[in-house]
């Protein structure tokens, strides 16, 4: 049986708590591609874009979470290696959905910078933690 830390275990348990967010985002983009909510082709992509990263970097974030636990990284390091790809969840998925938000919008906002951050959080993150998995 695989042994989770305490914090693994609460974060784990919190982040599947969350895929009812990503599964009502889905029911928003089902509007999308319907018709059912008026959009330009940019806010269509983006939406799509920031759905679609959401699903998968929270299914990244819950495997770096367990992979963490089998290095012997500590502190701030093994903070970003279990947590780095589960923060790069919010904040790419809210990059693509608040830089494209507002009527008839064909270019992004300054809500992209989210985007950013969010790529180099993710970097940052499997970088630390693949390193820590060599390191043994």
């Amino acid at each position: 049986m695989l042994e989770l830390t305490e914090a693994a275990r609460t974060t784990a348990g919190i982040v599947l708590l969350t895929v009812v967010a990503v599964e009502s985002g889905g029911a928003f983009m089902v509007r999308v591609v319907t018709g059912g909510v008026p959009v330009t082709d940019f806010q269509r992509r983006f939406y799509r874009a920031g759905h679609a990263h959401a699903g998968v970097l929270v299914t990244l974030g819950l495997v770096c979470l367990l992979l963490a636990e089998a290095t012997t990284l500590s502190g701030a390091a093994r903070w970003l290696a279990q947590t780095g790809v589960l923060v790069a969840a919010i904040l790419m998925p809210a990059g693509f959905f608040f830089s494209a938000m507002g009527a008839g919008r064909v270019r992004p906002s300054r809500w992209i910078g989210l985007l950013v951050v969010g790529a180099l959080v993710l970097a940052a993150g499997v970088v630390t933690l693949g390193v820590g998995l060599l390191a043994g």
